[in-house]
């Protein structure tokens, strides 16, 4: 495994260049698992923001990268996942150690993962569908798909290299220049992304980085008039007041935000297979993930004992440092976010919830970001720890009657990104999962995604949709142009010509 410098630079990136921020600000970013600075961070300001959008609107307006071939810029998404792949243990550590994820689950799905993005929609680029609409030998019309412009791209700070690639390659296969804004609490990985472009030959200006806060580097990003779009991922409340901060100049916003997701198991289920998915769908990355089943609700009939199997193995999870390949659990981000997390445990006992395990600091773990996987029952769907995004290794159970009850239960909340329901009954399967009011539904299944299919959300969980060709049309505009193969009749106004009464039909406002 490759040595790192104990504490790094990280400087922004602009038209493929590493440079200091205009006002020389810097700030320090945390080692979750001992709370040691791990990296001095340039502080991007709004100086530093315009300096990137205009260097991407010049790329974007003058440079080649718009007008390549969607097979040259494929092959560029292919050699940044080359990259990827000849450097995935480096990749892998800094994200561990950035983030405080396990690394065996950097390094065995996130960094594969964000390698696939590139390959994915390199491939896709080359594959995304042109329409024509002839009309009886009078008319070729036909549609055109062209880059949307510069792109604001704006990622959370759980697995980030992975989202980052997420937003970066559909983007980029689309034609766009980009400035990404990575959050302030996990910036290394956009740094080693940017390495990996500039490895990669593309155009300077193409893909710019500006590290910093939301407030000073994330608004004038959202507000600036040259910016055409908008991909964020992350709390709902920052969404919408990125809608907001963007509204002056009518910007394109995907929008992937908060979850409160729902894991339904009914009595007829594979009851194995869905307490292994239920612990590994909500304990994995720390249970720092939007997808999480952070609610289970189960049939009142098989409880006790379902539960009581799931609290036993939630109380085995490992919590230890990040870099021990035992490791299930790691430290949470940081320490203003393993508070958040605390205030939610305590209100849970609060609201009369029972803490059945976990919820505490461990005791061979006095330092870092640690916090033992917890279980809350007795819980009712009204209690705030039921309602409110968590982003924490804390799940919730609440019992059910009936398969009403389980979908009411399940759409009762401000969110609707992702669901998984557990039956045997495969019309059940169908009509619980068309019922609930989820983006994304999974039966008898974990998270699997297929690359091809559109992630995204529904009510406050988000506006939008990317993944296979939904990125393409995010990320590109349609443009219909009409070709007229012959002499078809234009009325004569002002010729004294007397129209006919065909003349005005289809006439649009």
């Amino acid at each position: 495994m490759k040595t790192l410098p104990e504490v790094r630079t990280v400087r922004h990136f602009i038209n493929g260049e590493f440079v200091d921020g205009t006002a020389g600000r810097t700030f320090e970013s945390l080692n979750p698992a001992t709370n040691s600075p791990i990296a001095v961070v340039a502080e991007g300001t709004a100086e530093d923001v315009d300096r990137a959008v205009q260097t991407a609107r010049k790329a974007f307006d003058a440079g080649p990268w718009p007008r390549m071939s969607p097979a040259d810029r494929a092959r560029a998404l292919q050699r940044i996942a080359d990259g990827i792949d000849r450097r995935v243990e480096e990749i892998a550590l800094v994200e561990c150690l950035d983030t405080g994820i396990p690394y065996t689950q950097i390094r065995q799905g996130q960094i594969p993962r964000a390698a696939e993005n590139f390959r994915f929609f390199a491939e896709m680029a080359t594959r995304v569908p042109h329409e024509a609409f002839p009309v009886e030998g009078a008319f070729v019309n036909y549609i055109q798909r062209v880059p949307a412009g510069v792109a604001g791209l704006i990622t959370p700070w759980n697995t980030p290299f992975m989202l980052e690639t997420w937003k970066v390659a559909p983007c980029l296969a689309a034609g766009c220049t980009a400035v990404l804004k990575p959050a302030e609490w996990s910036p290394l990985s956009a740094a080693l992304l940017a390495e990996l472009i500039r490895e990669a030959d593309l155009p300077p200006g193409v893909f710019n980085v500006v590290q910093g806060f939301g407030e000073t580097a994330g608004a004038p990003l959202v507000a600036h008039p040259l910016v055409n779009l908008i991909s964020f991922t992350g709390e709902t409340v920052t969404g919408q007041e990125i809608m907001r901060n963007g509204a002056a100049t009518l910007k394109r916003y995907s929008m992937e935000l908060g979850g409160k997701s729902p894991v339904i198991v009914f009595p007829d289920a594979d009851l194995d297979r869905a307490l292994d998915a239920t612990i590994f769908g909500q304990y994995t990355l720390n249970g720092e993930r939007c997808t999480a089943n952070s609610r289970l609700l189960v049939d009142r009939r098989i409880h006790d004992e379902f539960v009581g199997r799931l609290v036993e193995r939630v109380a085995r999870l490992r919590v230890g440092v990040p870099l021990d390949p035992a490791t299930e659990i790691g430290p949470l981000i940081h320490p203003e976010h393993w508070e958040r997390v605390a205030r939610y445990i305590a209100l849970g006992q609060e609201e009369g919830a029972r803490l059945v395990t976990g919820g505490r600091r461990p005791a061979q773990l006095p330092v870092g970001n640690y916090l033992e996987p917890a279980v809350f029952t007795g819980v009712s769907n009204a209690m705030r720890i039921a309602q409110e995004e968590i982003f924490g290794p804390v799940l919730v159970v609440i019992p059910f009657e009936t398969e009403e009850d389980a979908v009411c239960l399940a759409n009762d909340v401000r969110y609707g990104l992702a669901a998984y329901l557990w039956t045997g009954d495969v019309a059940r399967g169908h009509r619980v999962a068309q019922a609930l009011e989820a983006g994304m539904v999974w039966v008898n299944s974990q998270n699997v995604r297929d690359l091809r299919t559109p992630f995204g959300g529904m009510k406050h969980s988000g506006i939008g949709r990317e993944g296979g060709r939904y990125s393409f049309d995010f990320y590109q505009e349609y443009k219909t142009i009409h070709i007229a193969l012959g002499t078809h009749r234009i009325p004569k106004l002002g010729s004294g010509e007397k129209a006919r009464e065909t003349d005005f039909q289809g006439l649009d406002g």
